[in-house]
């Protein structure tokens, strides 16, 4: 199988960070480079080496030379370029959220459900072996019947001028980190949020900070904190009938990240499952078999994109007004 040739919309922080390296990992390669500036597309393909670049988000989804398209752009934008380069024929990868809206959700994937080729979202941990692992586990009984997840994702925001602080960006607490929680426990719970209760720090425009109560069918819940205002964590713990499981980074683990299993009456058990250097690597590699007839296509964007963004206007809409 030849490798999957990429073209990249736009010079996001984590086109350089996590999806390029990830390229690089798993022997892909990233052919094409688009932006809004061309000298600044340049400057970025040449520091990361991506091998061409272009003026205009539309040179990517013209190529014929590009086989997959990555949308890191703003989420305003996200539906208009997903919709498009699946019109043109390219698989997607867009990140997350796909789109703020639900009903912009359904409208892009009717696109995709007539596409040549498959939408995923950017949530990639349901493919590493990390996730794979908490999966097998809780199957096997490992901590009983999960009742509950709390989970927390953190950074520190610090310019003023950051997307993320920005309500016509899409931007807030919620929609950057706190879906992560969320698409979590889609996987885990395999079932809509009912109802959500939200308690939030509020910045000029946007939740800068935020606690949420999610319920879902029998009695089970999403415990989440997440925010811009405190150091990196991402520590989640499933509590079960029996037992704990405990990861310090469910979504983007390197080598060395833990899970940990604690049952009343036995020793904690730890193990860590990963060993990518990067946590896109695993999506991309299932990408490329999928395009290539070797993999049904798993965690498509069908299957998860539309019941998370309910979960996250329903905790949207709990926000206390400021």
């Amino acid at each position: 199988m030849s490798a999957l040739r990429w073209g990249v919309l736009g010079t996001a922080n984590i086109a350089r960070a996590q999806f390029l390296p990830a390229v690089r990992e798993t022997g892909q390669r990233a052919v094409l480079v688009a932006g809004r500036d061309g000298d600044a597309a340049a400057e970025f393909a040449r520091a990361h080496g991506v091998e061409r670049s272009a003026q205009g988000y539309a040179a990517v989804i013209e190529d014929p030379k590009v086989d997959a398209v990555y949308v890191p752009l703003p989420n305003p934008l996200h539906a208009e370029w997903a919709t498009a380069a699946l019109r043109a024929g390219k698989a997607v990868l867009c990140e997350k959220p796909l789109c703020l809206d639900p009903g912009e959700v359904e409208q892009v994937l009717a696109v995709a459900a007539t596409a040549e080729q498959p939408l995923w979202e950017a949530f990639v941990f349901p493919f590493q072996a990390q996730h794979r692992r908490v999966v097998e586990l809780l199957a096997d009984g490992a901590i009983g019947e999960l009742r509950e997840i709390v989970g927390s994702f953190h950074f520190e925001v610090g310019a003023p001028g950051n997307i993320r602080l920005s309500r016509a960006m899409g931007g807030g607490a919620l929609a950057d980190v706190g879906c992560y929680p969320m698409r979590l426990a889609h996987e885990l719970f395999a079932a809509p949020a009912g109802s959500a209760t939200v308690v939030a720090v509020q910045g000029d425009e946007v939740e800068v900070d935020a606690s949420a109560v999610l319920t879902y069918p029998d009695d089970r819940r999403l415990l989440l904190t997440c925010g811009f205002r405190r150091s990196h964590d991402t520590t989640t713990v499933l509590l079960g009938t029996e037992g704990s499981l405990r990861l310090d980074n469910p979504y983007h683990p390197t080598p060395g990240a833990t899970l940990e299993v604690r049952r009343a009456g036995s020793e904690p058990v730890v193990e860590s499952p990963t060993r990518d250097a990067r946590s896109f690597s695993a999506a991309l590699r299932h990408v490329a078999a999928a395009l290539a007839g070797e993999e049904e296509p798993a965690h498509t964007a069908a299957t998860s994109a539309l019941p998370v963004a309910r979960a996250l206007r329903l905790a949207q809409s709990a926000v206390p007004a400021p």
